[in-house]
């Protein structure tokens, strides 16, 4: 018996990384605005497409068709973030919605369309209510199968049970979205998804592998994958309200203790640990506190119950409303709700043992120290590395304040991350100078070792001598790796080229030759 793709409603929101990047960080999406990744457009405003812009574009040429172009940063994890509302909104009309991508979810549209008159009123409904509750446009498309009813959600068009693959037809290769199978399709003459799903299934996967038979068939409209349907996250927010308004510290702090273990409690029983703490307060007189606080590693119930404490101490022990410092006002009544809610959390076993063992008493020891430290010398006064992205090694070191939230200054220094161009390969140097040493490498006849513009080495390296220090041997070495960094602003333009050797005495250096003078930049262990 031939499997019978299901019958899906998508609802997929245009934009949707211009919309999150105007949710979370406040950049207007009705402006000229276009979203970048690998220095490409990914997303841009609908002004911004007005004005020539399109997705796949290079950042100067978008900013050559439109001078006055908003660019942000590509950021997937806002952009998840940003969604969630949208698919809480949907799952309180619909239940089983499966996540596609950020911007854009599925259900299966039987249950739906039963409950609510019909594909397309209950299209129409959905809508509506994410208008309403999220004040966000959407549209949605019903077809036979996720793939085909995602297409169809780009023209709000509701295609009828078993007129999937006519709908598919005329459509170009590029929907696919596989711009290398597409680019290869086009090439071989075939344009259309109709022109596709006629080759044969066996010459497809021949010619093109899994991946191509796998489009092969959703170019068929054989869309037979069930919908990967998505649990809804547990509520792990706890609220005590009180009857009497909280005006003093030690009130308040006995309160949150209690509040905090419960907190604690309930993250365990779902085997959660929090890291990211949201405090909220609502006084008598209806004035709303928030506070976010970070922690690198696991919250216990103790650490949760002296955060709220501290942070209650600040609200409540505020200067006084009007007067001048630096301190914030205090309420003008007392708290009668207090909310916790983890902002962030993470499994349990995910954590890391830090330098002082595992993540509890100890740990929050140190950070106590640590953070009195602070208090005395400054902000600055300890800081923890952070390894990120860069083709240099200092770039890929940022030194963070202890307590902030440790984020690289460039892309590219987590497990998973694609790797950044020109990056030297590991092992990484053991010992990197703050400032490179400078040296002198000779060839066999003792003359100087020079690299031309086109990266051609004179000679062999032969000899090593660093400042004015005795020369040493150069047994082994490879390279020349180039760099070539800005050069579209000459002001902040770099251009070097860099060694490995290895000494006769065992030593490995990393070299760099930049401006025609060669430089000790790290050793390696």
């Amino acid at each position: 018996m031939t499997a019978v793709p299901v019958r899906t409603l998508v609802l997929w929101c245009p934009d949707w990384p211009v919309i999150a990047a105007e949710i979370v960080d406040g950049v207007p999406a009705t402006g000229l605005v276009a979203v970048l990744h690998a220095n490409r457009v990914v997303a841009c405003s609908e002004q911004a497409r007005a004005e020539g812009v399109r997705r796949g574009l290079r950042k100067r040429e978008a900013q050559g068709r439109c001078p006055r172009l908003t660019v942000v940063d590509h950021d997937p994890v806002r952009d998840a973030r940003a969604f969630e509302p949208v698919v809480a909104a949907v799952e309180e009309l619909v239940a089983g919605v499966e996540v596609v991508r950020p911007g854009a979810c599925a259900v299966a549209a039987r249950g739906p369309s039963r409950f609510l008159g019909g594909e397309e009123a209950a299209a129409e409904r959905i809508v509506e209510h994410v208008a309403q509750a999220c004040v966000v446009e959407s549209q949605v498309g019903v077809a036979d199968g996720v793939f085909a009813a995602g297409l169809a959600a780009r023209s709000g068009r509701v295609v009828p049970p078993g007129g999937t693959p006519r709908f598919l037809v005329d459509l170009p290769v590029e929907a696919l979205g596989r711009p290398a199978l597409a680019d290869l399709l086009r090439r071989l003459g075939v344009r259309t998804l109709g022109g596709f799903a006629a080759l044969p299934a066996g010459d497809v996967l021949a010619r093109f592998g899994f991946d191509g038979a796998l489009a092969h068939r959703l170019a068929a409209g054989r869309d037979h994958r069930p919908l990967a349907v998505r649990q809804p996250p547990a509520d792990l927010a706890v609220t005590a309200d009180q009857d009497d308004p909280l005006d003093r510290v030690d009130a308040a702090a006995f309160v949150a203790r209690a509040l905090a273990e419960r907190l604690h409690d309930r993250l365990a029983a779902h085997g959660l640990a929090c890291t990211r703490l949201g405090i909220e307060a609502v006084t008598a007189h209806g004035q709303e506190l928030h506070r976010v606080w970070r922690h690198d590693g696991l919250l216990t119930a103790a650490a949760i119950a002296d955060r709220v404490r501290w942070q209650l101490d600040g609200w409540l022990s505020g200067g006084r409303p009007g007067r001048a410092g630096a301190r914030p006002a205090r309420p003008t009544a007392g708290i009668t709700r207090l909310r916790l809610v983890p902002d962030g959390v993470i499994a349990q076993g995910a954590l890391q043992p830090g330098l002082w063992g595992e993540a509890g008493e100890e740990r929050e020891r140190a950070h106590r120290a640590l953070s009195r430290v602070q208090g005395i010398l400054g902000p600055e006064a300890v800081v923890t590395a952070v390894l990120g992205g860069g083709r240099s090694l200092p770039d890929q070191v940022r030194l963070v304040p202890w307590g902030d939230e440790r984020v690289p200054a460039r892309p590219g220094g987590r497990v998973g991350d694609p790797p950044w161009p020109g990056r030297l390969p590991p092992p990484a140097p053991a010992v990197v100078f703050p400032e490179p040493l400078a040296a002198t490498v000779r060839d066999a006849t003792g003359e100087l070792v020079v690299v031309s513009a086109r990266l051609a080495v004179s000679a062999a390296p032969a000899r090593l001598a660093v400042g004015a220090g005795q020369s040493a041997e150069i047994i082994g070495w490879t390279g020349p790796w180039p760099v070539d960094e800005r050069w579209w602003a000459p002001a902040e333009a770099r251009r070097r080229a860099r060694f490995q050797a290895c000494l006769a005495d065992g030593a490995a250096l990393l070299l760099a030759v930049e401006g025609g003078r060669w430089l000790v930049e790290a050793i390696y262990d």
